[in-house]
C-alpha cells in the first residue's frame, strides 16, 4: 500500500507542482502540503482525474502551532471510493490569514468549515455563510486555540429572579473545595478508619 501511495504522491505533484509544496507517507498514510492560495482548483483536480477521483470529503480540522509564524495546519482528509484510498492536505497559514473555502467543489465542506471556524477562528474566503456552529451567541474567543485559558471568560446560569439566562465572569470558588495529594501507597499521616484495630493487636 505504501508503494502505491508513493507513486499517487508523486504523480499529484507532477500534474500539480504548483500547489504541493511537499509530500510523505508516513504510516500507511499519504499526507501533501498544499499552497493555500491553489487550493480550490487542487482539490477540483483530485475530485475529477481518473488516477485519484477523490469524491468524498471526510473531514476539515486544523491544529494550532502558536510558536510558529505560520500558526495553522488547515487539514483536509479526502477518501476515494473508487480507487480504495485516502489523503490527507495540509495548508499552513498565518492568524491574519485567509482560506479560500472549498464549498464551490465540496458543498459538504460548509459545516467543517464553520466547525473550524468557531474552534479556531479561521476564516475561509468566499464561504456562503461562515457563522459560529457549535458556541453560543456573543460567545468571545476560540476554544481549540491553545491560548484559550481551560476555564473560558464567563459561566452562564440560569437566574430565577431575572427569569433567563444570565453570563458572569468566571469565578473559581476555592475554599468549598478539599484536595488530598497523598498517595495511599506512600502512607497517609492521618489515621484512616480501621487504623486503630492494628494498633490494638500490637
Amino acid at each position: 500500500m505504501s508503494e502505491a501511495l508513493k507513486e499517487l504522491g508523486a504523480y499529484i505533484e507532477s500534474k500539480h507542482p504548483e500547489a504541493v509544496s511537499g509530500w510523505e507517507v508516513a504510516f500507511g498514510e499519504l499526507t501533501l502540503d498544499v499552497t493555500p492560495s491553489a487550493l480550490v482548483a487542487f482539490v477540483e483536480f483530485l475530485r475529477v482525474d481518473p488516477s485519484c477521483r477523490f469524491s468524498s470529503l471526510v473531514d476539515i480540522t486544523a491544529i494550532d502551532w502558536p510558536e510558529r509564524p505560520r500558526r495553522f495546519d488547515v487539514i483536509y482528509h479526502f477518501l476515494s471510493m473508487y480507487q480504495n484510498q485516502r489523503i490527507r492536505l495540509r495548508a499552513a497559514i498565518r492568524e491574519d490569514e485567509m482560506v479560500p473555502s472549498i464549498t464551490s467543489v465540496h458543498p459538504s465542506a460548509n459545516w467543517f468549515e464553520r466547525e473550524v471556524f468557531d474552534m479556531f477562528g479561521i476564516l475561509f474566503s468566499g464561504h456562503p455563510d461562515l457563522r459560529r456552529l457549535l458556541t453560543d451567541y456573543g460567545f468571545r474567543g476560540h476554544p481549540l486555540r491553545k491560548d484559550f485559558p481551560t476555564s473560558g471568560y464567563t459561566e452562564v446560569r440560569y437566574d430565577e429572579t431575572a427569569k433567563r439566562v444570565v453570563y458572569e465572569p468566571i469565578k473559581l470558588v476555592q475554599e468549598y473545595r478539599q484536595f488530598d495529594f497523598m498517595s495511599p501507597w506512600e502512607g497517609a499521616e492521618y489515621i484512616l478508619p480501621g487504623d486503630e484495630k492494628k494498633a490494638e493487636a500490637k
